[in-house]
């Protein structure tokens, strides 16, 4: 990535904010990271666009970018690369012979190789990459050192909310990176983005605002250790939307729309220990807090309906 490119920022910030809802700030904090040549980490809970961003800049920068999946499997040998057993026995240990992994093809290839939740690989993976970010080589036995090309830089997202897999990230990677806390959008960015993940689905406005105020709310019930991300909404509307065909009523029907809610968020709720409620309990608590039918004052006298009760609120 050039320093044109970077100066560019104008078009660039819209096509990318073409791609993801809100984000400005982070979009403008990851490309000048990336303009600087550093390695960039994100961190935030699930479901707030951390890869969505991190694709939408590499793509738009005309970017290489190489996919891994941050789980325990990820040993050095997947992530670096291997000789073909096959064709060793033929050929010996040729460079030819040599399978490279997404960290060496990107290396070679100057790109963005892209780990997400890297607190989930083994601690000697990411030793490996460790040593790759202070000294932009590589050496692999058999086949000699490895550069990285002009251009080469980790990008990586994790959540740091989630203690079930994953292990602590240590110094030598945050002094080795520059870290961006990524947290929930704000409540009309949240409805924008159900909006364009579901464009055919037609869904009455201030039905879906108040279903994304029930999601934003499982984030802050005292119940609830870690709530739900935009993602629930996104589920509760499409769900909504067939079950009312089902049964011949609309998405806005009070059933429906609590029926929808329970499949799409009761599984996503972490609940805090010594909670003697279910996430079913709560998910309906919520949703008939937002949708409960409005009183004679509140709709404003006979005849007239009012929105959701905290469908304006986040």
């Amino acid at each position: 990535m050039t320093d044109s490119s970077a100066n560019g920022s104008g078009g660039l910030m819209n096509r990318v904010l073409g791609r993801v809802v809100g984000r400005a700030r982070e979009i403008e904090l990851v490309v000048a990271a990336l303009a600087a040549d550093r390695h960039v980490l994100l961190e935030g809970p699930p479901g707030t666009g951390k890869s969505t961003l991190l694709r939408a800049v590499a793509d738009e920068l005309g970017l290489g970018f190489e996919f891994v999946e941050g789980n325990a499997e990820l040993t050095p040998a997947r992530l670096v690369g291997h000789f073909d057993p096959a064709r060793v026995l033929s050929d010996g240990y040729d460079p030819d012979v040599f399978v490279d992994g997404p960290l060496v093809t990107a290396m070679r290839d100057g790109s963005l190789l892209y780990v997400e939740e890297i607190n989930r690989i083994p601690e000697e993976t990411l030793n490996v990459l460790i040593t790759v970010m202070s000294e932009r080589e590589l050496h692999v036995p058999r086949l000699g050192r490895v550069a990285a090309a002009a251009g080469f830089r980790l990008v990586a997202a994790m959540n740091p909310f989630d203690a079930i897999g994953t292990a602590r990230i240590s110094s030598a990677v945050y002094d080795r990176v520059c870290r961006l806390a990524v947290g929930y959008q704000d409540a009309a960015d949240e409805v924008a983005i159900v909006q364009r993940a579901l464009p055919g689905t037609a869904t009455d406005p201030e039905w879906l605002a108040g279903a994304v105020v029930v999601v934003r709310r499982t984030r802050t019930h005292p119940d609830v250790r870690i709530g739900s991300s935009v993602r629930g909404a996104i589920d509760a509307a499409a769900v909504a939307a067939s079950l009312s065909s089902l049964r011949g009523l609309p998405a806005t029907d009070p059933t429906v729309g609590l029926d929808a809610a329970l499949v799409a968020l009761s599984g996503r709720l972490r609940l805090r220990e010594g909670c003697t409620r279910s996430a079913e309990d709560i998910v309906t608590e919520l949703w008939r807090e937002v949708f409960r039918p409005p009183t004679t004052d509140e709709a404003g006298g006979e005849g007239k309906v009012a929105a959701p009760s905290g469908a304006t609120r986040g």
